[in-house]
């Protein structure tokens, strides 16, 4: 999609779309975008690229729990200096999928241009929306255009998320360092879990891993409980999109509950009213112990362990968590033959520690300002 005109397809039904996720999980959501029949997904720096239109955006936004966020190109042109960006940023047919009545707010970003003022380069876009379509411009607007100029090439984007993906709408409470939900499912797409096999946290925190699988089994779509930026586009239609909300997923009960533990009172309270507002308070058990006494699931087949633990650089002192991970080693190859492990940590000795047969490393990703790598086993013996 690129020329002078800077026309994005007219119909609308056929453009390129950027779903963002945390760099170094872009295979995995790639495998999650194919698995949801999404077209011509291809895995790129920093996330995935698809094609279709408003329709697959709006679907990307509901479906996809490895999803940052979801953005949708609808113009690109060459650009050497500020006076062509702003002639061919008035020729953007900006009417087409922004409203004249809802603020806009514009981020750019030049890399390699002979265009390198990020600042003039939203100025002039700003600029080319008011004057052309009358949307005002707010810094605090729902509606984001986000402009990219790489090697002379200008990317117009709408932000059709607004607030993060991960933001779900159920998680009032958290416990501290919590897991992001679309990091929790890409962890757990990238251990094999499918929805079919129970799923145990032995330090559920605020209950992600056990919340993110439990729905996943009963076939709930992340997006259902809250709203997006696409809704306040011009290209919305919004008795299309409800009838694709209230399509649902493929609505399941599972015949096995999802166990959540942890030694903090605080945190069971937390992930018991996580669960309550996501719908799945019913497929999930949250019980108070030490890791010590963690136990396989009364029914169900062996299924996945999957566990965020401290790391000595955010919550604790590193040397005192080598028994933590000795004593969760230790339960987990005692106890839970069958079943395969998911471990998430900063620190490769502390992995190390539990005695489990990891493969190799897993991706290793930015959480909280650190990078965690996901070590994996296969079935214990």
């Amino acid at each position: 999609m690129t020329s002078d005109t800077a026309a994005a397809d007219r119909t609308g039904t056929d453009f390129e779309i950027f779903i963002v996720t945390a760099p170094g999980l872009e295979s995995v959501l790639c495998a999650e975008v194919k698995a949801k029949g999404f077209r011509d997904a291809t895995a790129i720096k920093g996330g995935v690229t698809i094609r279709g239109g408003w329709p697959e955006v709006w679907r990307a936004n509901l479906e996809l729990r490895g999803a940052t966020r979801v953005l949708a190109r609808v113009a690109s042109f060459r650009a050497f200096h500020l006076a062509q960006l702003d002639k061919r940023a008035r020729r953007v047919p900006w009417a087409e999928f922004l409203r004249p009545d809802v603020p806009v707010r514009v981020e750019a970003s030049c890399k390699g241009s002979r265009i390198y003022h990020a600042g003039a380069t939203a100025q002039r876009i700003e600029r080319a929306i008011t004057e052309e379509l009358g949307a005002p411009i707010s810094a605090e607007a729902e509606v984001s255009i986000k402009a990219r100029i790489d090697d002379d090439l200008c990317t117009i984007s709408v932000d059709a998320s607004g607030e993060s993906l991960h933001k779900r709408g159920h998680k009032e409470e958290i416990h501290k360092a919590p897991l992001r939900e679309t990091l929790a499912a890409l962890f757990l797409h990238h251990c094999g879990y499918d929805g079919t096999e129970p799923v145990v946290d032995p330090m559920c925190g605020s209950g992600t891993f056990v919340i993110e699988a439990a729905e996943i089994a009963a076939g709930l779509h992340p997006g259902r409980s809250r709203r997006f930026a696409f809704e306040q586009l011009a290209s919305f239609d919004d008795a299309a999109w409800q009838a694709m909300r209230s399509a649902g997923g493929n609505a399941q009960t599972p015949t096995f509950r999802f166990y959540g533990s942890d030694r903090d009172g605080g945190a069971i309270a937390m992930s018991r009213a996580n669960a309550e507002r996501a719908g799945v308070a019913a497929l999930t058990d949250f019980q108070k112990h030490a890791v010590s006494d963690l136990m396989p699931p009364p029914e169900g087949p062996p299924g996945l362990v999957i566990v965020n633990p401290p790391y000595g650089a955010r919550i604790g002192e590193k040397k005192p968590l080598f028994a933590l991970y000795g004593a969760l080693g230790q339960t987990l190859l005692s106890r839970f033959s069958g079943w395969r492990v998911g471990l998430v940590t900063n620190e490769a000795s502390l992995a190390q520690t539990t005695g489990l047969p990891f493969q190799p490393s897993g991706p290793s990703v930015s959480h909280g300002g650190l990078r965690v790598t996901l070590h994996s086993t296969a079935a214990l013996p």
